[in-house]
């Protein structure tokens, strides 16, 4: 019996690839035939080729991607020395656009799938497995491909109906452990330069009695975590509001779903909606890219960052929802300082999380065609990030990837929350603050080395001496709620102040928390002892939690068992002694 593999070279071991359990699911009557392989960039190279050897196969598709393209070229340049006979075929963004030169460069593969590549795959499958129903390579559409040292290239496929696609998660065992990756649309009504979507204008949607079907399946699987990966799924009103109605209405409590949504296309009846949600049921990522009108004009968005900044604030309201903004640098008419009016209007937005991406020059994409006019130079090999543009400087770049890195530190990691906003107060914006500390930790070398959490406190702590900013015991205290927020620590830090002189008293108010629980009501039964243990109670000397600079005694305890489902943060309760 003939035997196909599907390898996929993913990101991360907690990532799965939709696209080859889709493609598998969609050859039901060959399922026999087919198997699938998932593997990450970050296992030795050995190991791969180990595992695909034993399996010995007639057929190796492999699944190509920006992140994975060059691993994957090595890997087939060897898999073709140790296993000749193999037929090797590759498919995805990253060989679909340039799959004639791909195979001019690649002589160990036999052809390209181009496109969608469910139809195109049940043929080729069809093309090696079935001697009676065996498809021509010829009358494959889809395909680039070698034949007698020449490379031939078919008509292109034609887009699939949507409800053809089969729900490939029915062995849900399979993805413990693991994000679930669901499209309940594709293709994308916008025309953004820097993007592939923008090259499918055939957006499609999936029944919504499907949609439907297969979200209860993962409900009652009590899947942790469904990130859609419809490029705008609130495109279409009527079927993102019935999605978001039906997993509203149907919440089990556990499962999360991620969307990737245009704010500025929210309506008031979703906004509603989303309002109603339990905390933490959905999180919306948004892509802003750029505040600079002229950018968003380039680079061909339809959109203005006002709307956008009223609809993140509209569902801020109901406190229920992680909203995660992007930005891209290196985008055209956006300079250094331009960028950092685009930072500080998003920051100042204070969503959960805030990424700073770089522009990625995609094959295919429009903005590729644009390297010219915009002097835009970026590395020769994958991913294409930018190097310079006619408007940001290589120097520029270099002090945004420092800028990047603290962001996602001490923003994004939302464990230094509450040092963060009263630091902000020091300086003339975020953006200044933040490109401030890059520079201190490139000045002292940090840069170069991870840092355990303990170690960034205590390089914070350094920054705020080196800069004389406001009183170091009132940042520290700071510090300290924000470390105790997060978890129950064994150790203190060496800044912490002595908890001797409060001890009876913190003994005591565990005793009545016993006898008459008026914060600890979830933990009944426990002894004060226990009851010690499992949480912790801190007395400040600011009140911190307030964020006020006022000196006192400040009881706070911190309770591990309610935790925020937004920042994971432990319930805090001000309590008196």
């Amino acid at each position: 019996m003939t035997k196909i593999f599907l390898a996929a070279v993913n990101a991360k071991y907690i990532h799965s690839n939709l696209a080859v359990y889709s493609m598998k699911s969609y050859c039901q009557e060959y399922e026999n035939y087919v198997e699938i392989g998932e593997y990450t960039i970050n296992q030795q190279k050995d190991e791969i080729l180990k595992s695909i050897y034993k399996k010995q196969p007639d057929v190796l598709c492999f699944s190509c991607y920006i992140w994975n393209i060059s691993f994957v070229k090595e890997l087939i340049c060897d898999l073709k020395k140790i296993l000749p006979k193999t037929i090797i075929w590759a498919g995805g963004p990253e060989v679909s656009y340039d799959a004639e030169n791909f195979l001019k460069e690649m002589s160990e593969v036999t052809g390209v799938m181009c496109g969608e590549g469910e139809e195109t795959f049940l043929e080729l499958v069809k093309h090696y497995a079935d001697e009676e129903n065996k498809t021509a390579l010829s009358d494959i559409k889809g395909i680039v491909y070698r034949e007698d040292g020449t490379i031939l290239k078919n008509s292109f496929r034609e887009i699939m109906d949507m409800d053809k696609l089969v729900f490939p998660y029915k062995n849900i065992s399979l993805f413990e452990h693991k994000i679930i990756y669901y499209e309940s649309s594709r293709g994308c009504p916008f025309s953004c330069s820097y993007c592939l979507s923008s090259i499918d204008k055939k957006l499609r949607f999936r029944s919504l009695s499907l949609v439907r079907e297969e979200l209860q399946f993962f409900l009652d699987k009590k899947v942790p975590q469904v990130k859609f990966v419809d490029r705008t799924f609130n495109c279409k009103k009527e079927h993102a509001l019935e999605i978001w109605r039906y997993i509203h209405e149907h919440d089990n409590g556990i499962t999360n779903f991620h969307f990737e949504i245009a704010a500025d296309l929210l309506t008031d009846d979703e906004i509603q909606l989303i309002g109603e949600m339990r905390p933490g049921l959905i999180q919306l990522e948004i892509g802003v890219q750029s505040t600079n009108p002229q950018t968003i004009q380039e680079i061909r968005r339809k959109t203005s960052f006002e709307k956008i900044s009223e609809k993140v604030k509209l569902v801020q309201k109901g406190q229920n929802v992680h909203q995660h903004l992007d930005l891209i640098a290196g985008l055209p008419y956006e300079g250094y300082e331009s960028f950092r009016k685009s930072f500080c209007d998003v920051y100042a937005l204070k969503p959960q999380q805030l990424q700073l991406g770089f522009l990625k020059l995609l094959k295919g994409s429009y903005m590729q065609e644009k390297t010219k006019d915009y002097e835009c130079v970026c590395k020769g090999k994958e991913p294409y990030e930018v190097l310079k543009t006619k408007w940001l400087s290589y120097g520029e770049i270099c002090r945004l990837k420092g800028i990047e890195d603290m962001v996602e530190v001490y923003y994004n990691s939302g464990q230094f929350s509450h040092t963060m906003k009263a630091m902000e107060e020091y300086f003339s914006d975020a953006f200044a603050m933040y490109e401030a500390m890059a520079d201190f930790y490139e000045r002292k070398g940090y840069s170069s080395f991870s840092h355990s959490r303990i170690k960034r406190y205590e390089i914070l702590i350094e920054f705020l001496k080196e800069q004389k900013i406001g009183n170091l015991f009132y940042f520290q205290e700071l510090m300290i709620l924000d470390l105790y927020a997060r978890e129950n620590l064994k150790t203190r830090p060496v800044w912490a102040a002595e908890r001797k002189p409060y001890k009876e008293k913190i003994q005591d108010f565990y005793v009545k928390e016993t006898e008459t629980p008026e914060f600890l009501k979830d933990y009944t039964g426990y002894q004060p002892k226990q009851l010690e243990k499992m949480t912790h109670l801190e007395v400040f000397s600011y009140n911190v939690l307030e964020g006020k600079e006022e000196k006192g005694i400040y009881p706070v305890l911190f309770d591990y068992k309610n935790r925020s489902p937004l920042t994971n943060d432990a319930a805090m309760h001000t309590v008196s002694f």
